[in-house]
């Protein structure tokens, strides 16, 4: 598994895209905040195939929690982001990068993605505050956070679609 030099810088590009739309629009909900971060992973899956842009996922999330304080979630976020985006790649339909469309089974990928995240985060926070009452707590802010950055994906994805960047 080799990486190239473009794929380096492209995965570090994203990566830390991902930390900025994770660290900059905090939205407080229990046990920690919703960010525009996984609409940037979902743009690195199409963009820069999947194993990278599950790679610059994981660790721009992964810094957020550290520089914003949340270091016993980095963990977590690693492997939930990392899975959160493969889900999305195979489930989706995306087996190369810039071969996108907007369809019925890339709706489907997105759909799965959040809701892995969603359940994941609810049982991370169950597990690392001993208690699944608040873990259940984060639950609704994690459904409007995958929703939320769902439907900014597709915006932003859709003009991407237009001007043949993902063909």
């Amino acid at each position: 598994m080799k990486f190239t030099v473009k794929e380096i810088c492209l995965t570090a590009l994203f990566t830390a895209l991902v930390f900025v739309m994770t660290f900059v629009p905090k939205i407080p909900i229990p046990l920690g905040y919703a960010h525009l971060g996984n609409a940037a992973v979902f743009l690195g899956v199409i963009l820069i195939g999947r194993r990278n842009g599950a790679i610059a996922g994981s660790i721009g999330s992964g810094l957020a929690d550290l520089i914003g304080g949340f270091a016993i979630w980095i963990i977590p976020t690693l492997i939930i982001k990392y899975v959160m985006a493969m889900i999305f790649a195979y489930a989706g339909g995306q087996a190369q990068p810039g071969n996108f469309s907007i369809n019925r089974q890339s709706i489907i990928g997105l759909v799965l993605a959040c809701l892995w995240m969603t359940v994941s985060y609810t049982i991370a926070g169950a597990v690392l505050y001993g208690s699944l009452e608040a873990g259940l707590a984060s639950t609704p802010g994690l459904a409007m956070e995958g929703v939320m950055n769902a439907v900014v994906f597709l915006i932003l994805a859709k003009p991407l679609q237009k001007i043949k960047l993902l063909k």
